[in-house]
């Protein structure tokens, strides 16, 4: 009996950081705004006492805060300083960040870098150029599921089928929120396959347009996505081709320069 109750321990156990992390991860996508303690029951599948529980007890260890006026929650201070133990961990976007800078100068707009977090992209690091109207369309940091977005949708196309079909699959509650279903989200996905970059001419911002491109890691994986993000006339067919082929020529550099990374790393 009491080794069936240690295994059933630990089982609620896992379970219960598994909740956690799930509302952490919701949470983020809240980033400054907040996040209510309705949509963390919607999107999380808890009911409400134990998603309020969950918030409570990480709030009494730092992890989540609550605006005392709208009473929503997000993301608490201890979490961001847990992250600066490993400010290394993200080689991608400290080996990428001087084409990103080019990239910005040299089109004269805004540039992202977005990497995959399970069913999720995020936003790591974002460049102006120098063109008077700036779309800053997301800000770093921003958590979306995987497929919103060029940027998430470029990373999303590099799967294998069955791994895409299980991320949208996973998703498919939380795309709604984006006006997207499933059935149009692979019909995008199958079409950056195609073409080799992610385009959309209906960008985040109303009048803008955006478009991807893949970085591929060391062993040729899916690393990250470079976007750009522009008013829509700088964006048109025209010129999309050329901006293309920037961006493909410094998303390759970076590739190249992590596969440097990675060779002197195993020389070690």
């Amino acid at each position: 009996m009491k080794a069936r109750n240690g295994a059933a321990g630990k089982v609620a156990g896992a379970q219960s950081i598994r909740r956690a992390v799930k509302v952490l991860r919701i949470l983020a996508v809240g980033q400054e705004r907040g996040v209510r303690l309705t949509d963390v029951v919607e999107e999380s599948g808890l009911n409400r006492p134990t998603a309020h529980r969950i918030l409570r007890v990480l709030a009494e260890e730092g992890a989540v805060e609550q605006d005392p006026e709208s009473r929503r929650y997000m993301i608490g201070q201890e979490v961001s300083l847990l992250g600066l133990a490993r400010t290394a961990r993200s080689a991608v976007r400290a080996v990428a960040e001087p084409y990103l800078r080019y990239l910005a100068e040299q089109a004269g707009d805004t540039v992202f870098l977005t990497i995959r977090s399970g069913f999720d992209s995020i936003c790591v690091d974002r460049k102006t150029g120098s063109y008077p109207v700036k779309v800053l369309s997301i800000e770093v940091g921003a958590r979306r599921p995987l497929g919103v977005g060029v940027g998430g949708l470029m990373l999303l196309a590099l799967l294998p089928d069955d791994e895409a079909a299980a991320v949208i699959k996973a998703n498919e509650q939380r795309l709604a929120h984006h006006q997207l279903t499933a059935a149009k989200l692979a019909e995008r996905m199958r079409a950056a396959r195609a073409k080799g970059y992610a385009y959309t001419d209906v960008g985040v911002v109303k009048g803008t347009r955006a478009v991807a491109v893949p970085v591929l890691g060391a062993d040729r994986e899916p690393a990250a996505a470079i976007s750009l993000a522009a008013i829509a006339d700088r964006l048109a067919p025209t010129r999309l081709a050329s901006l293309v082929g920037l961006m493909k020529e410094q998303a390759e550099l970076v590739s190249g320069r992590l596969a440097e990374l990675e060779r002197a790393r195993r020389r070690r």
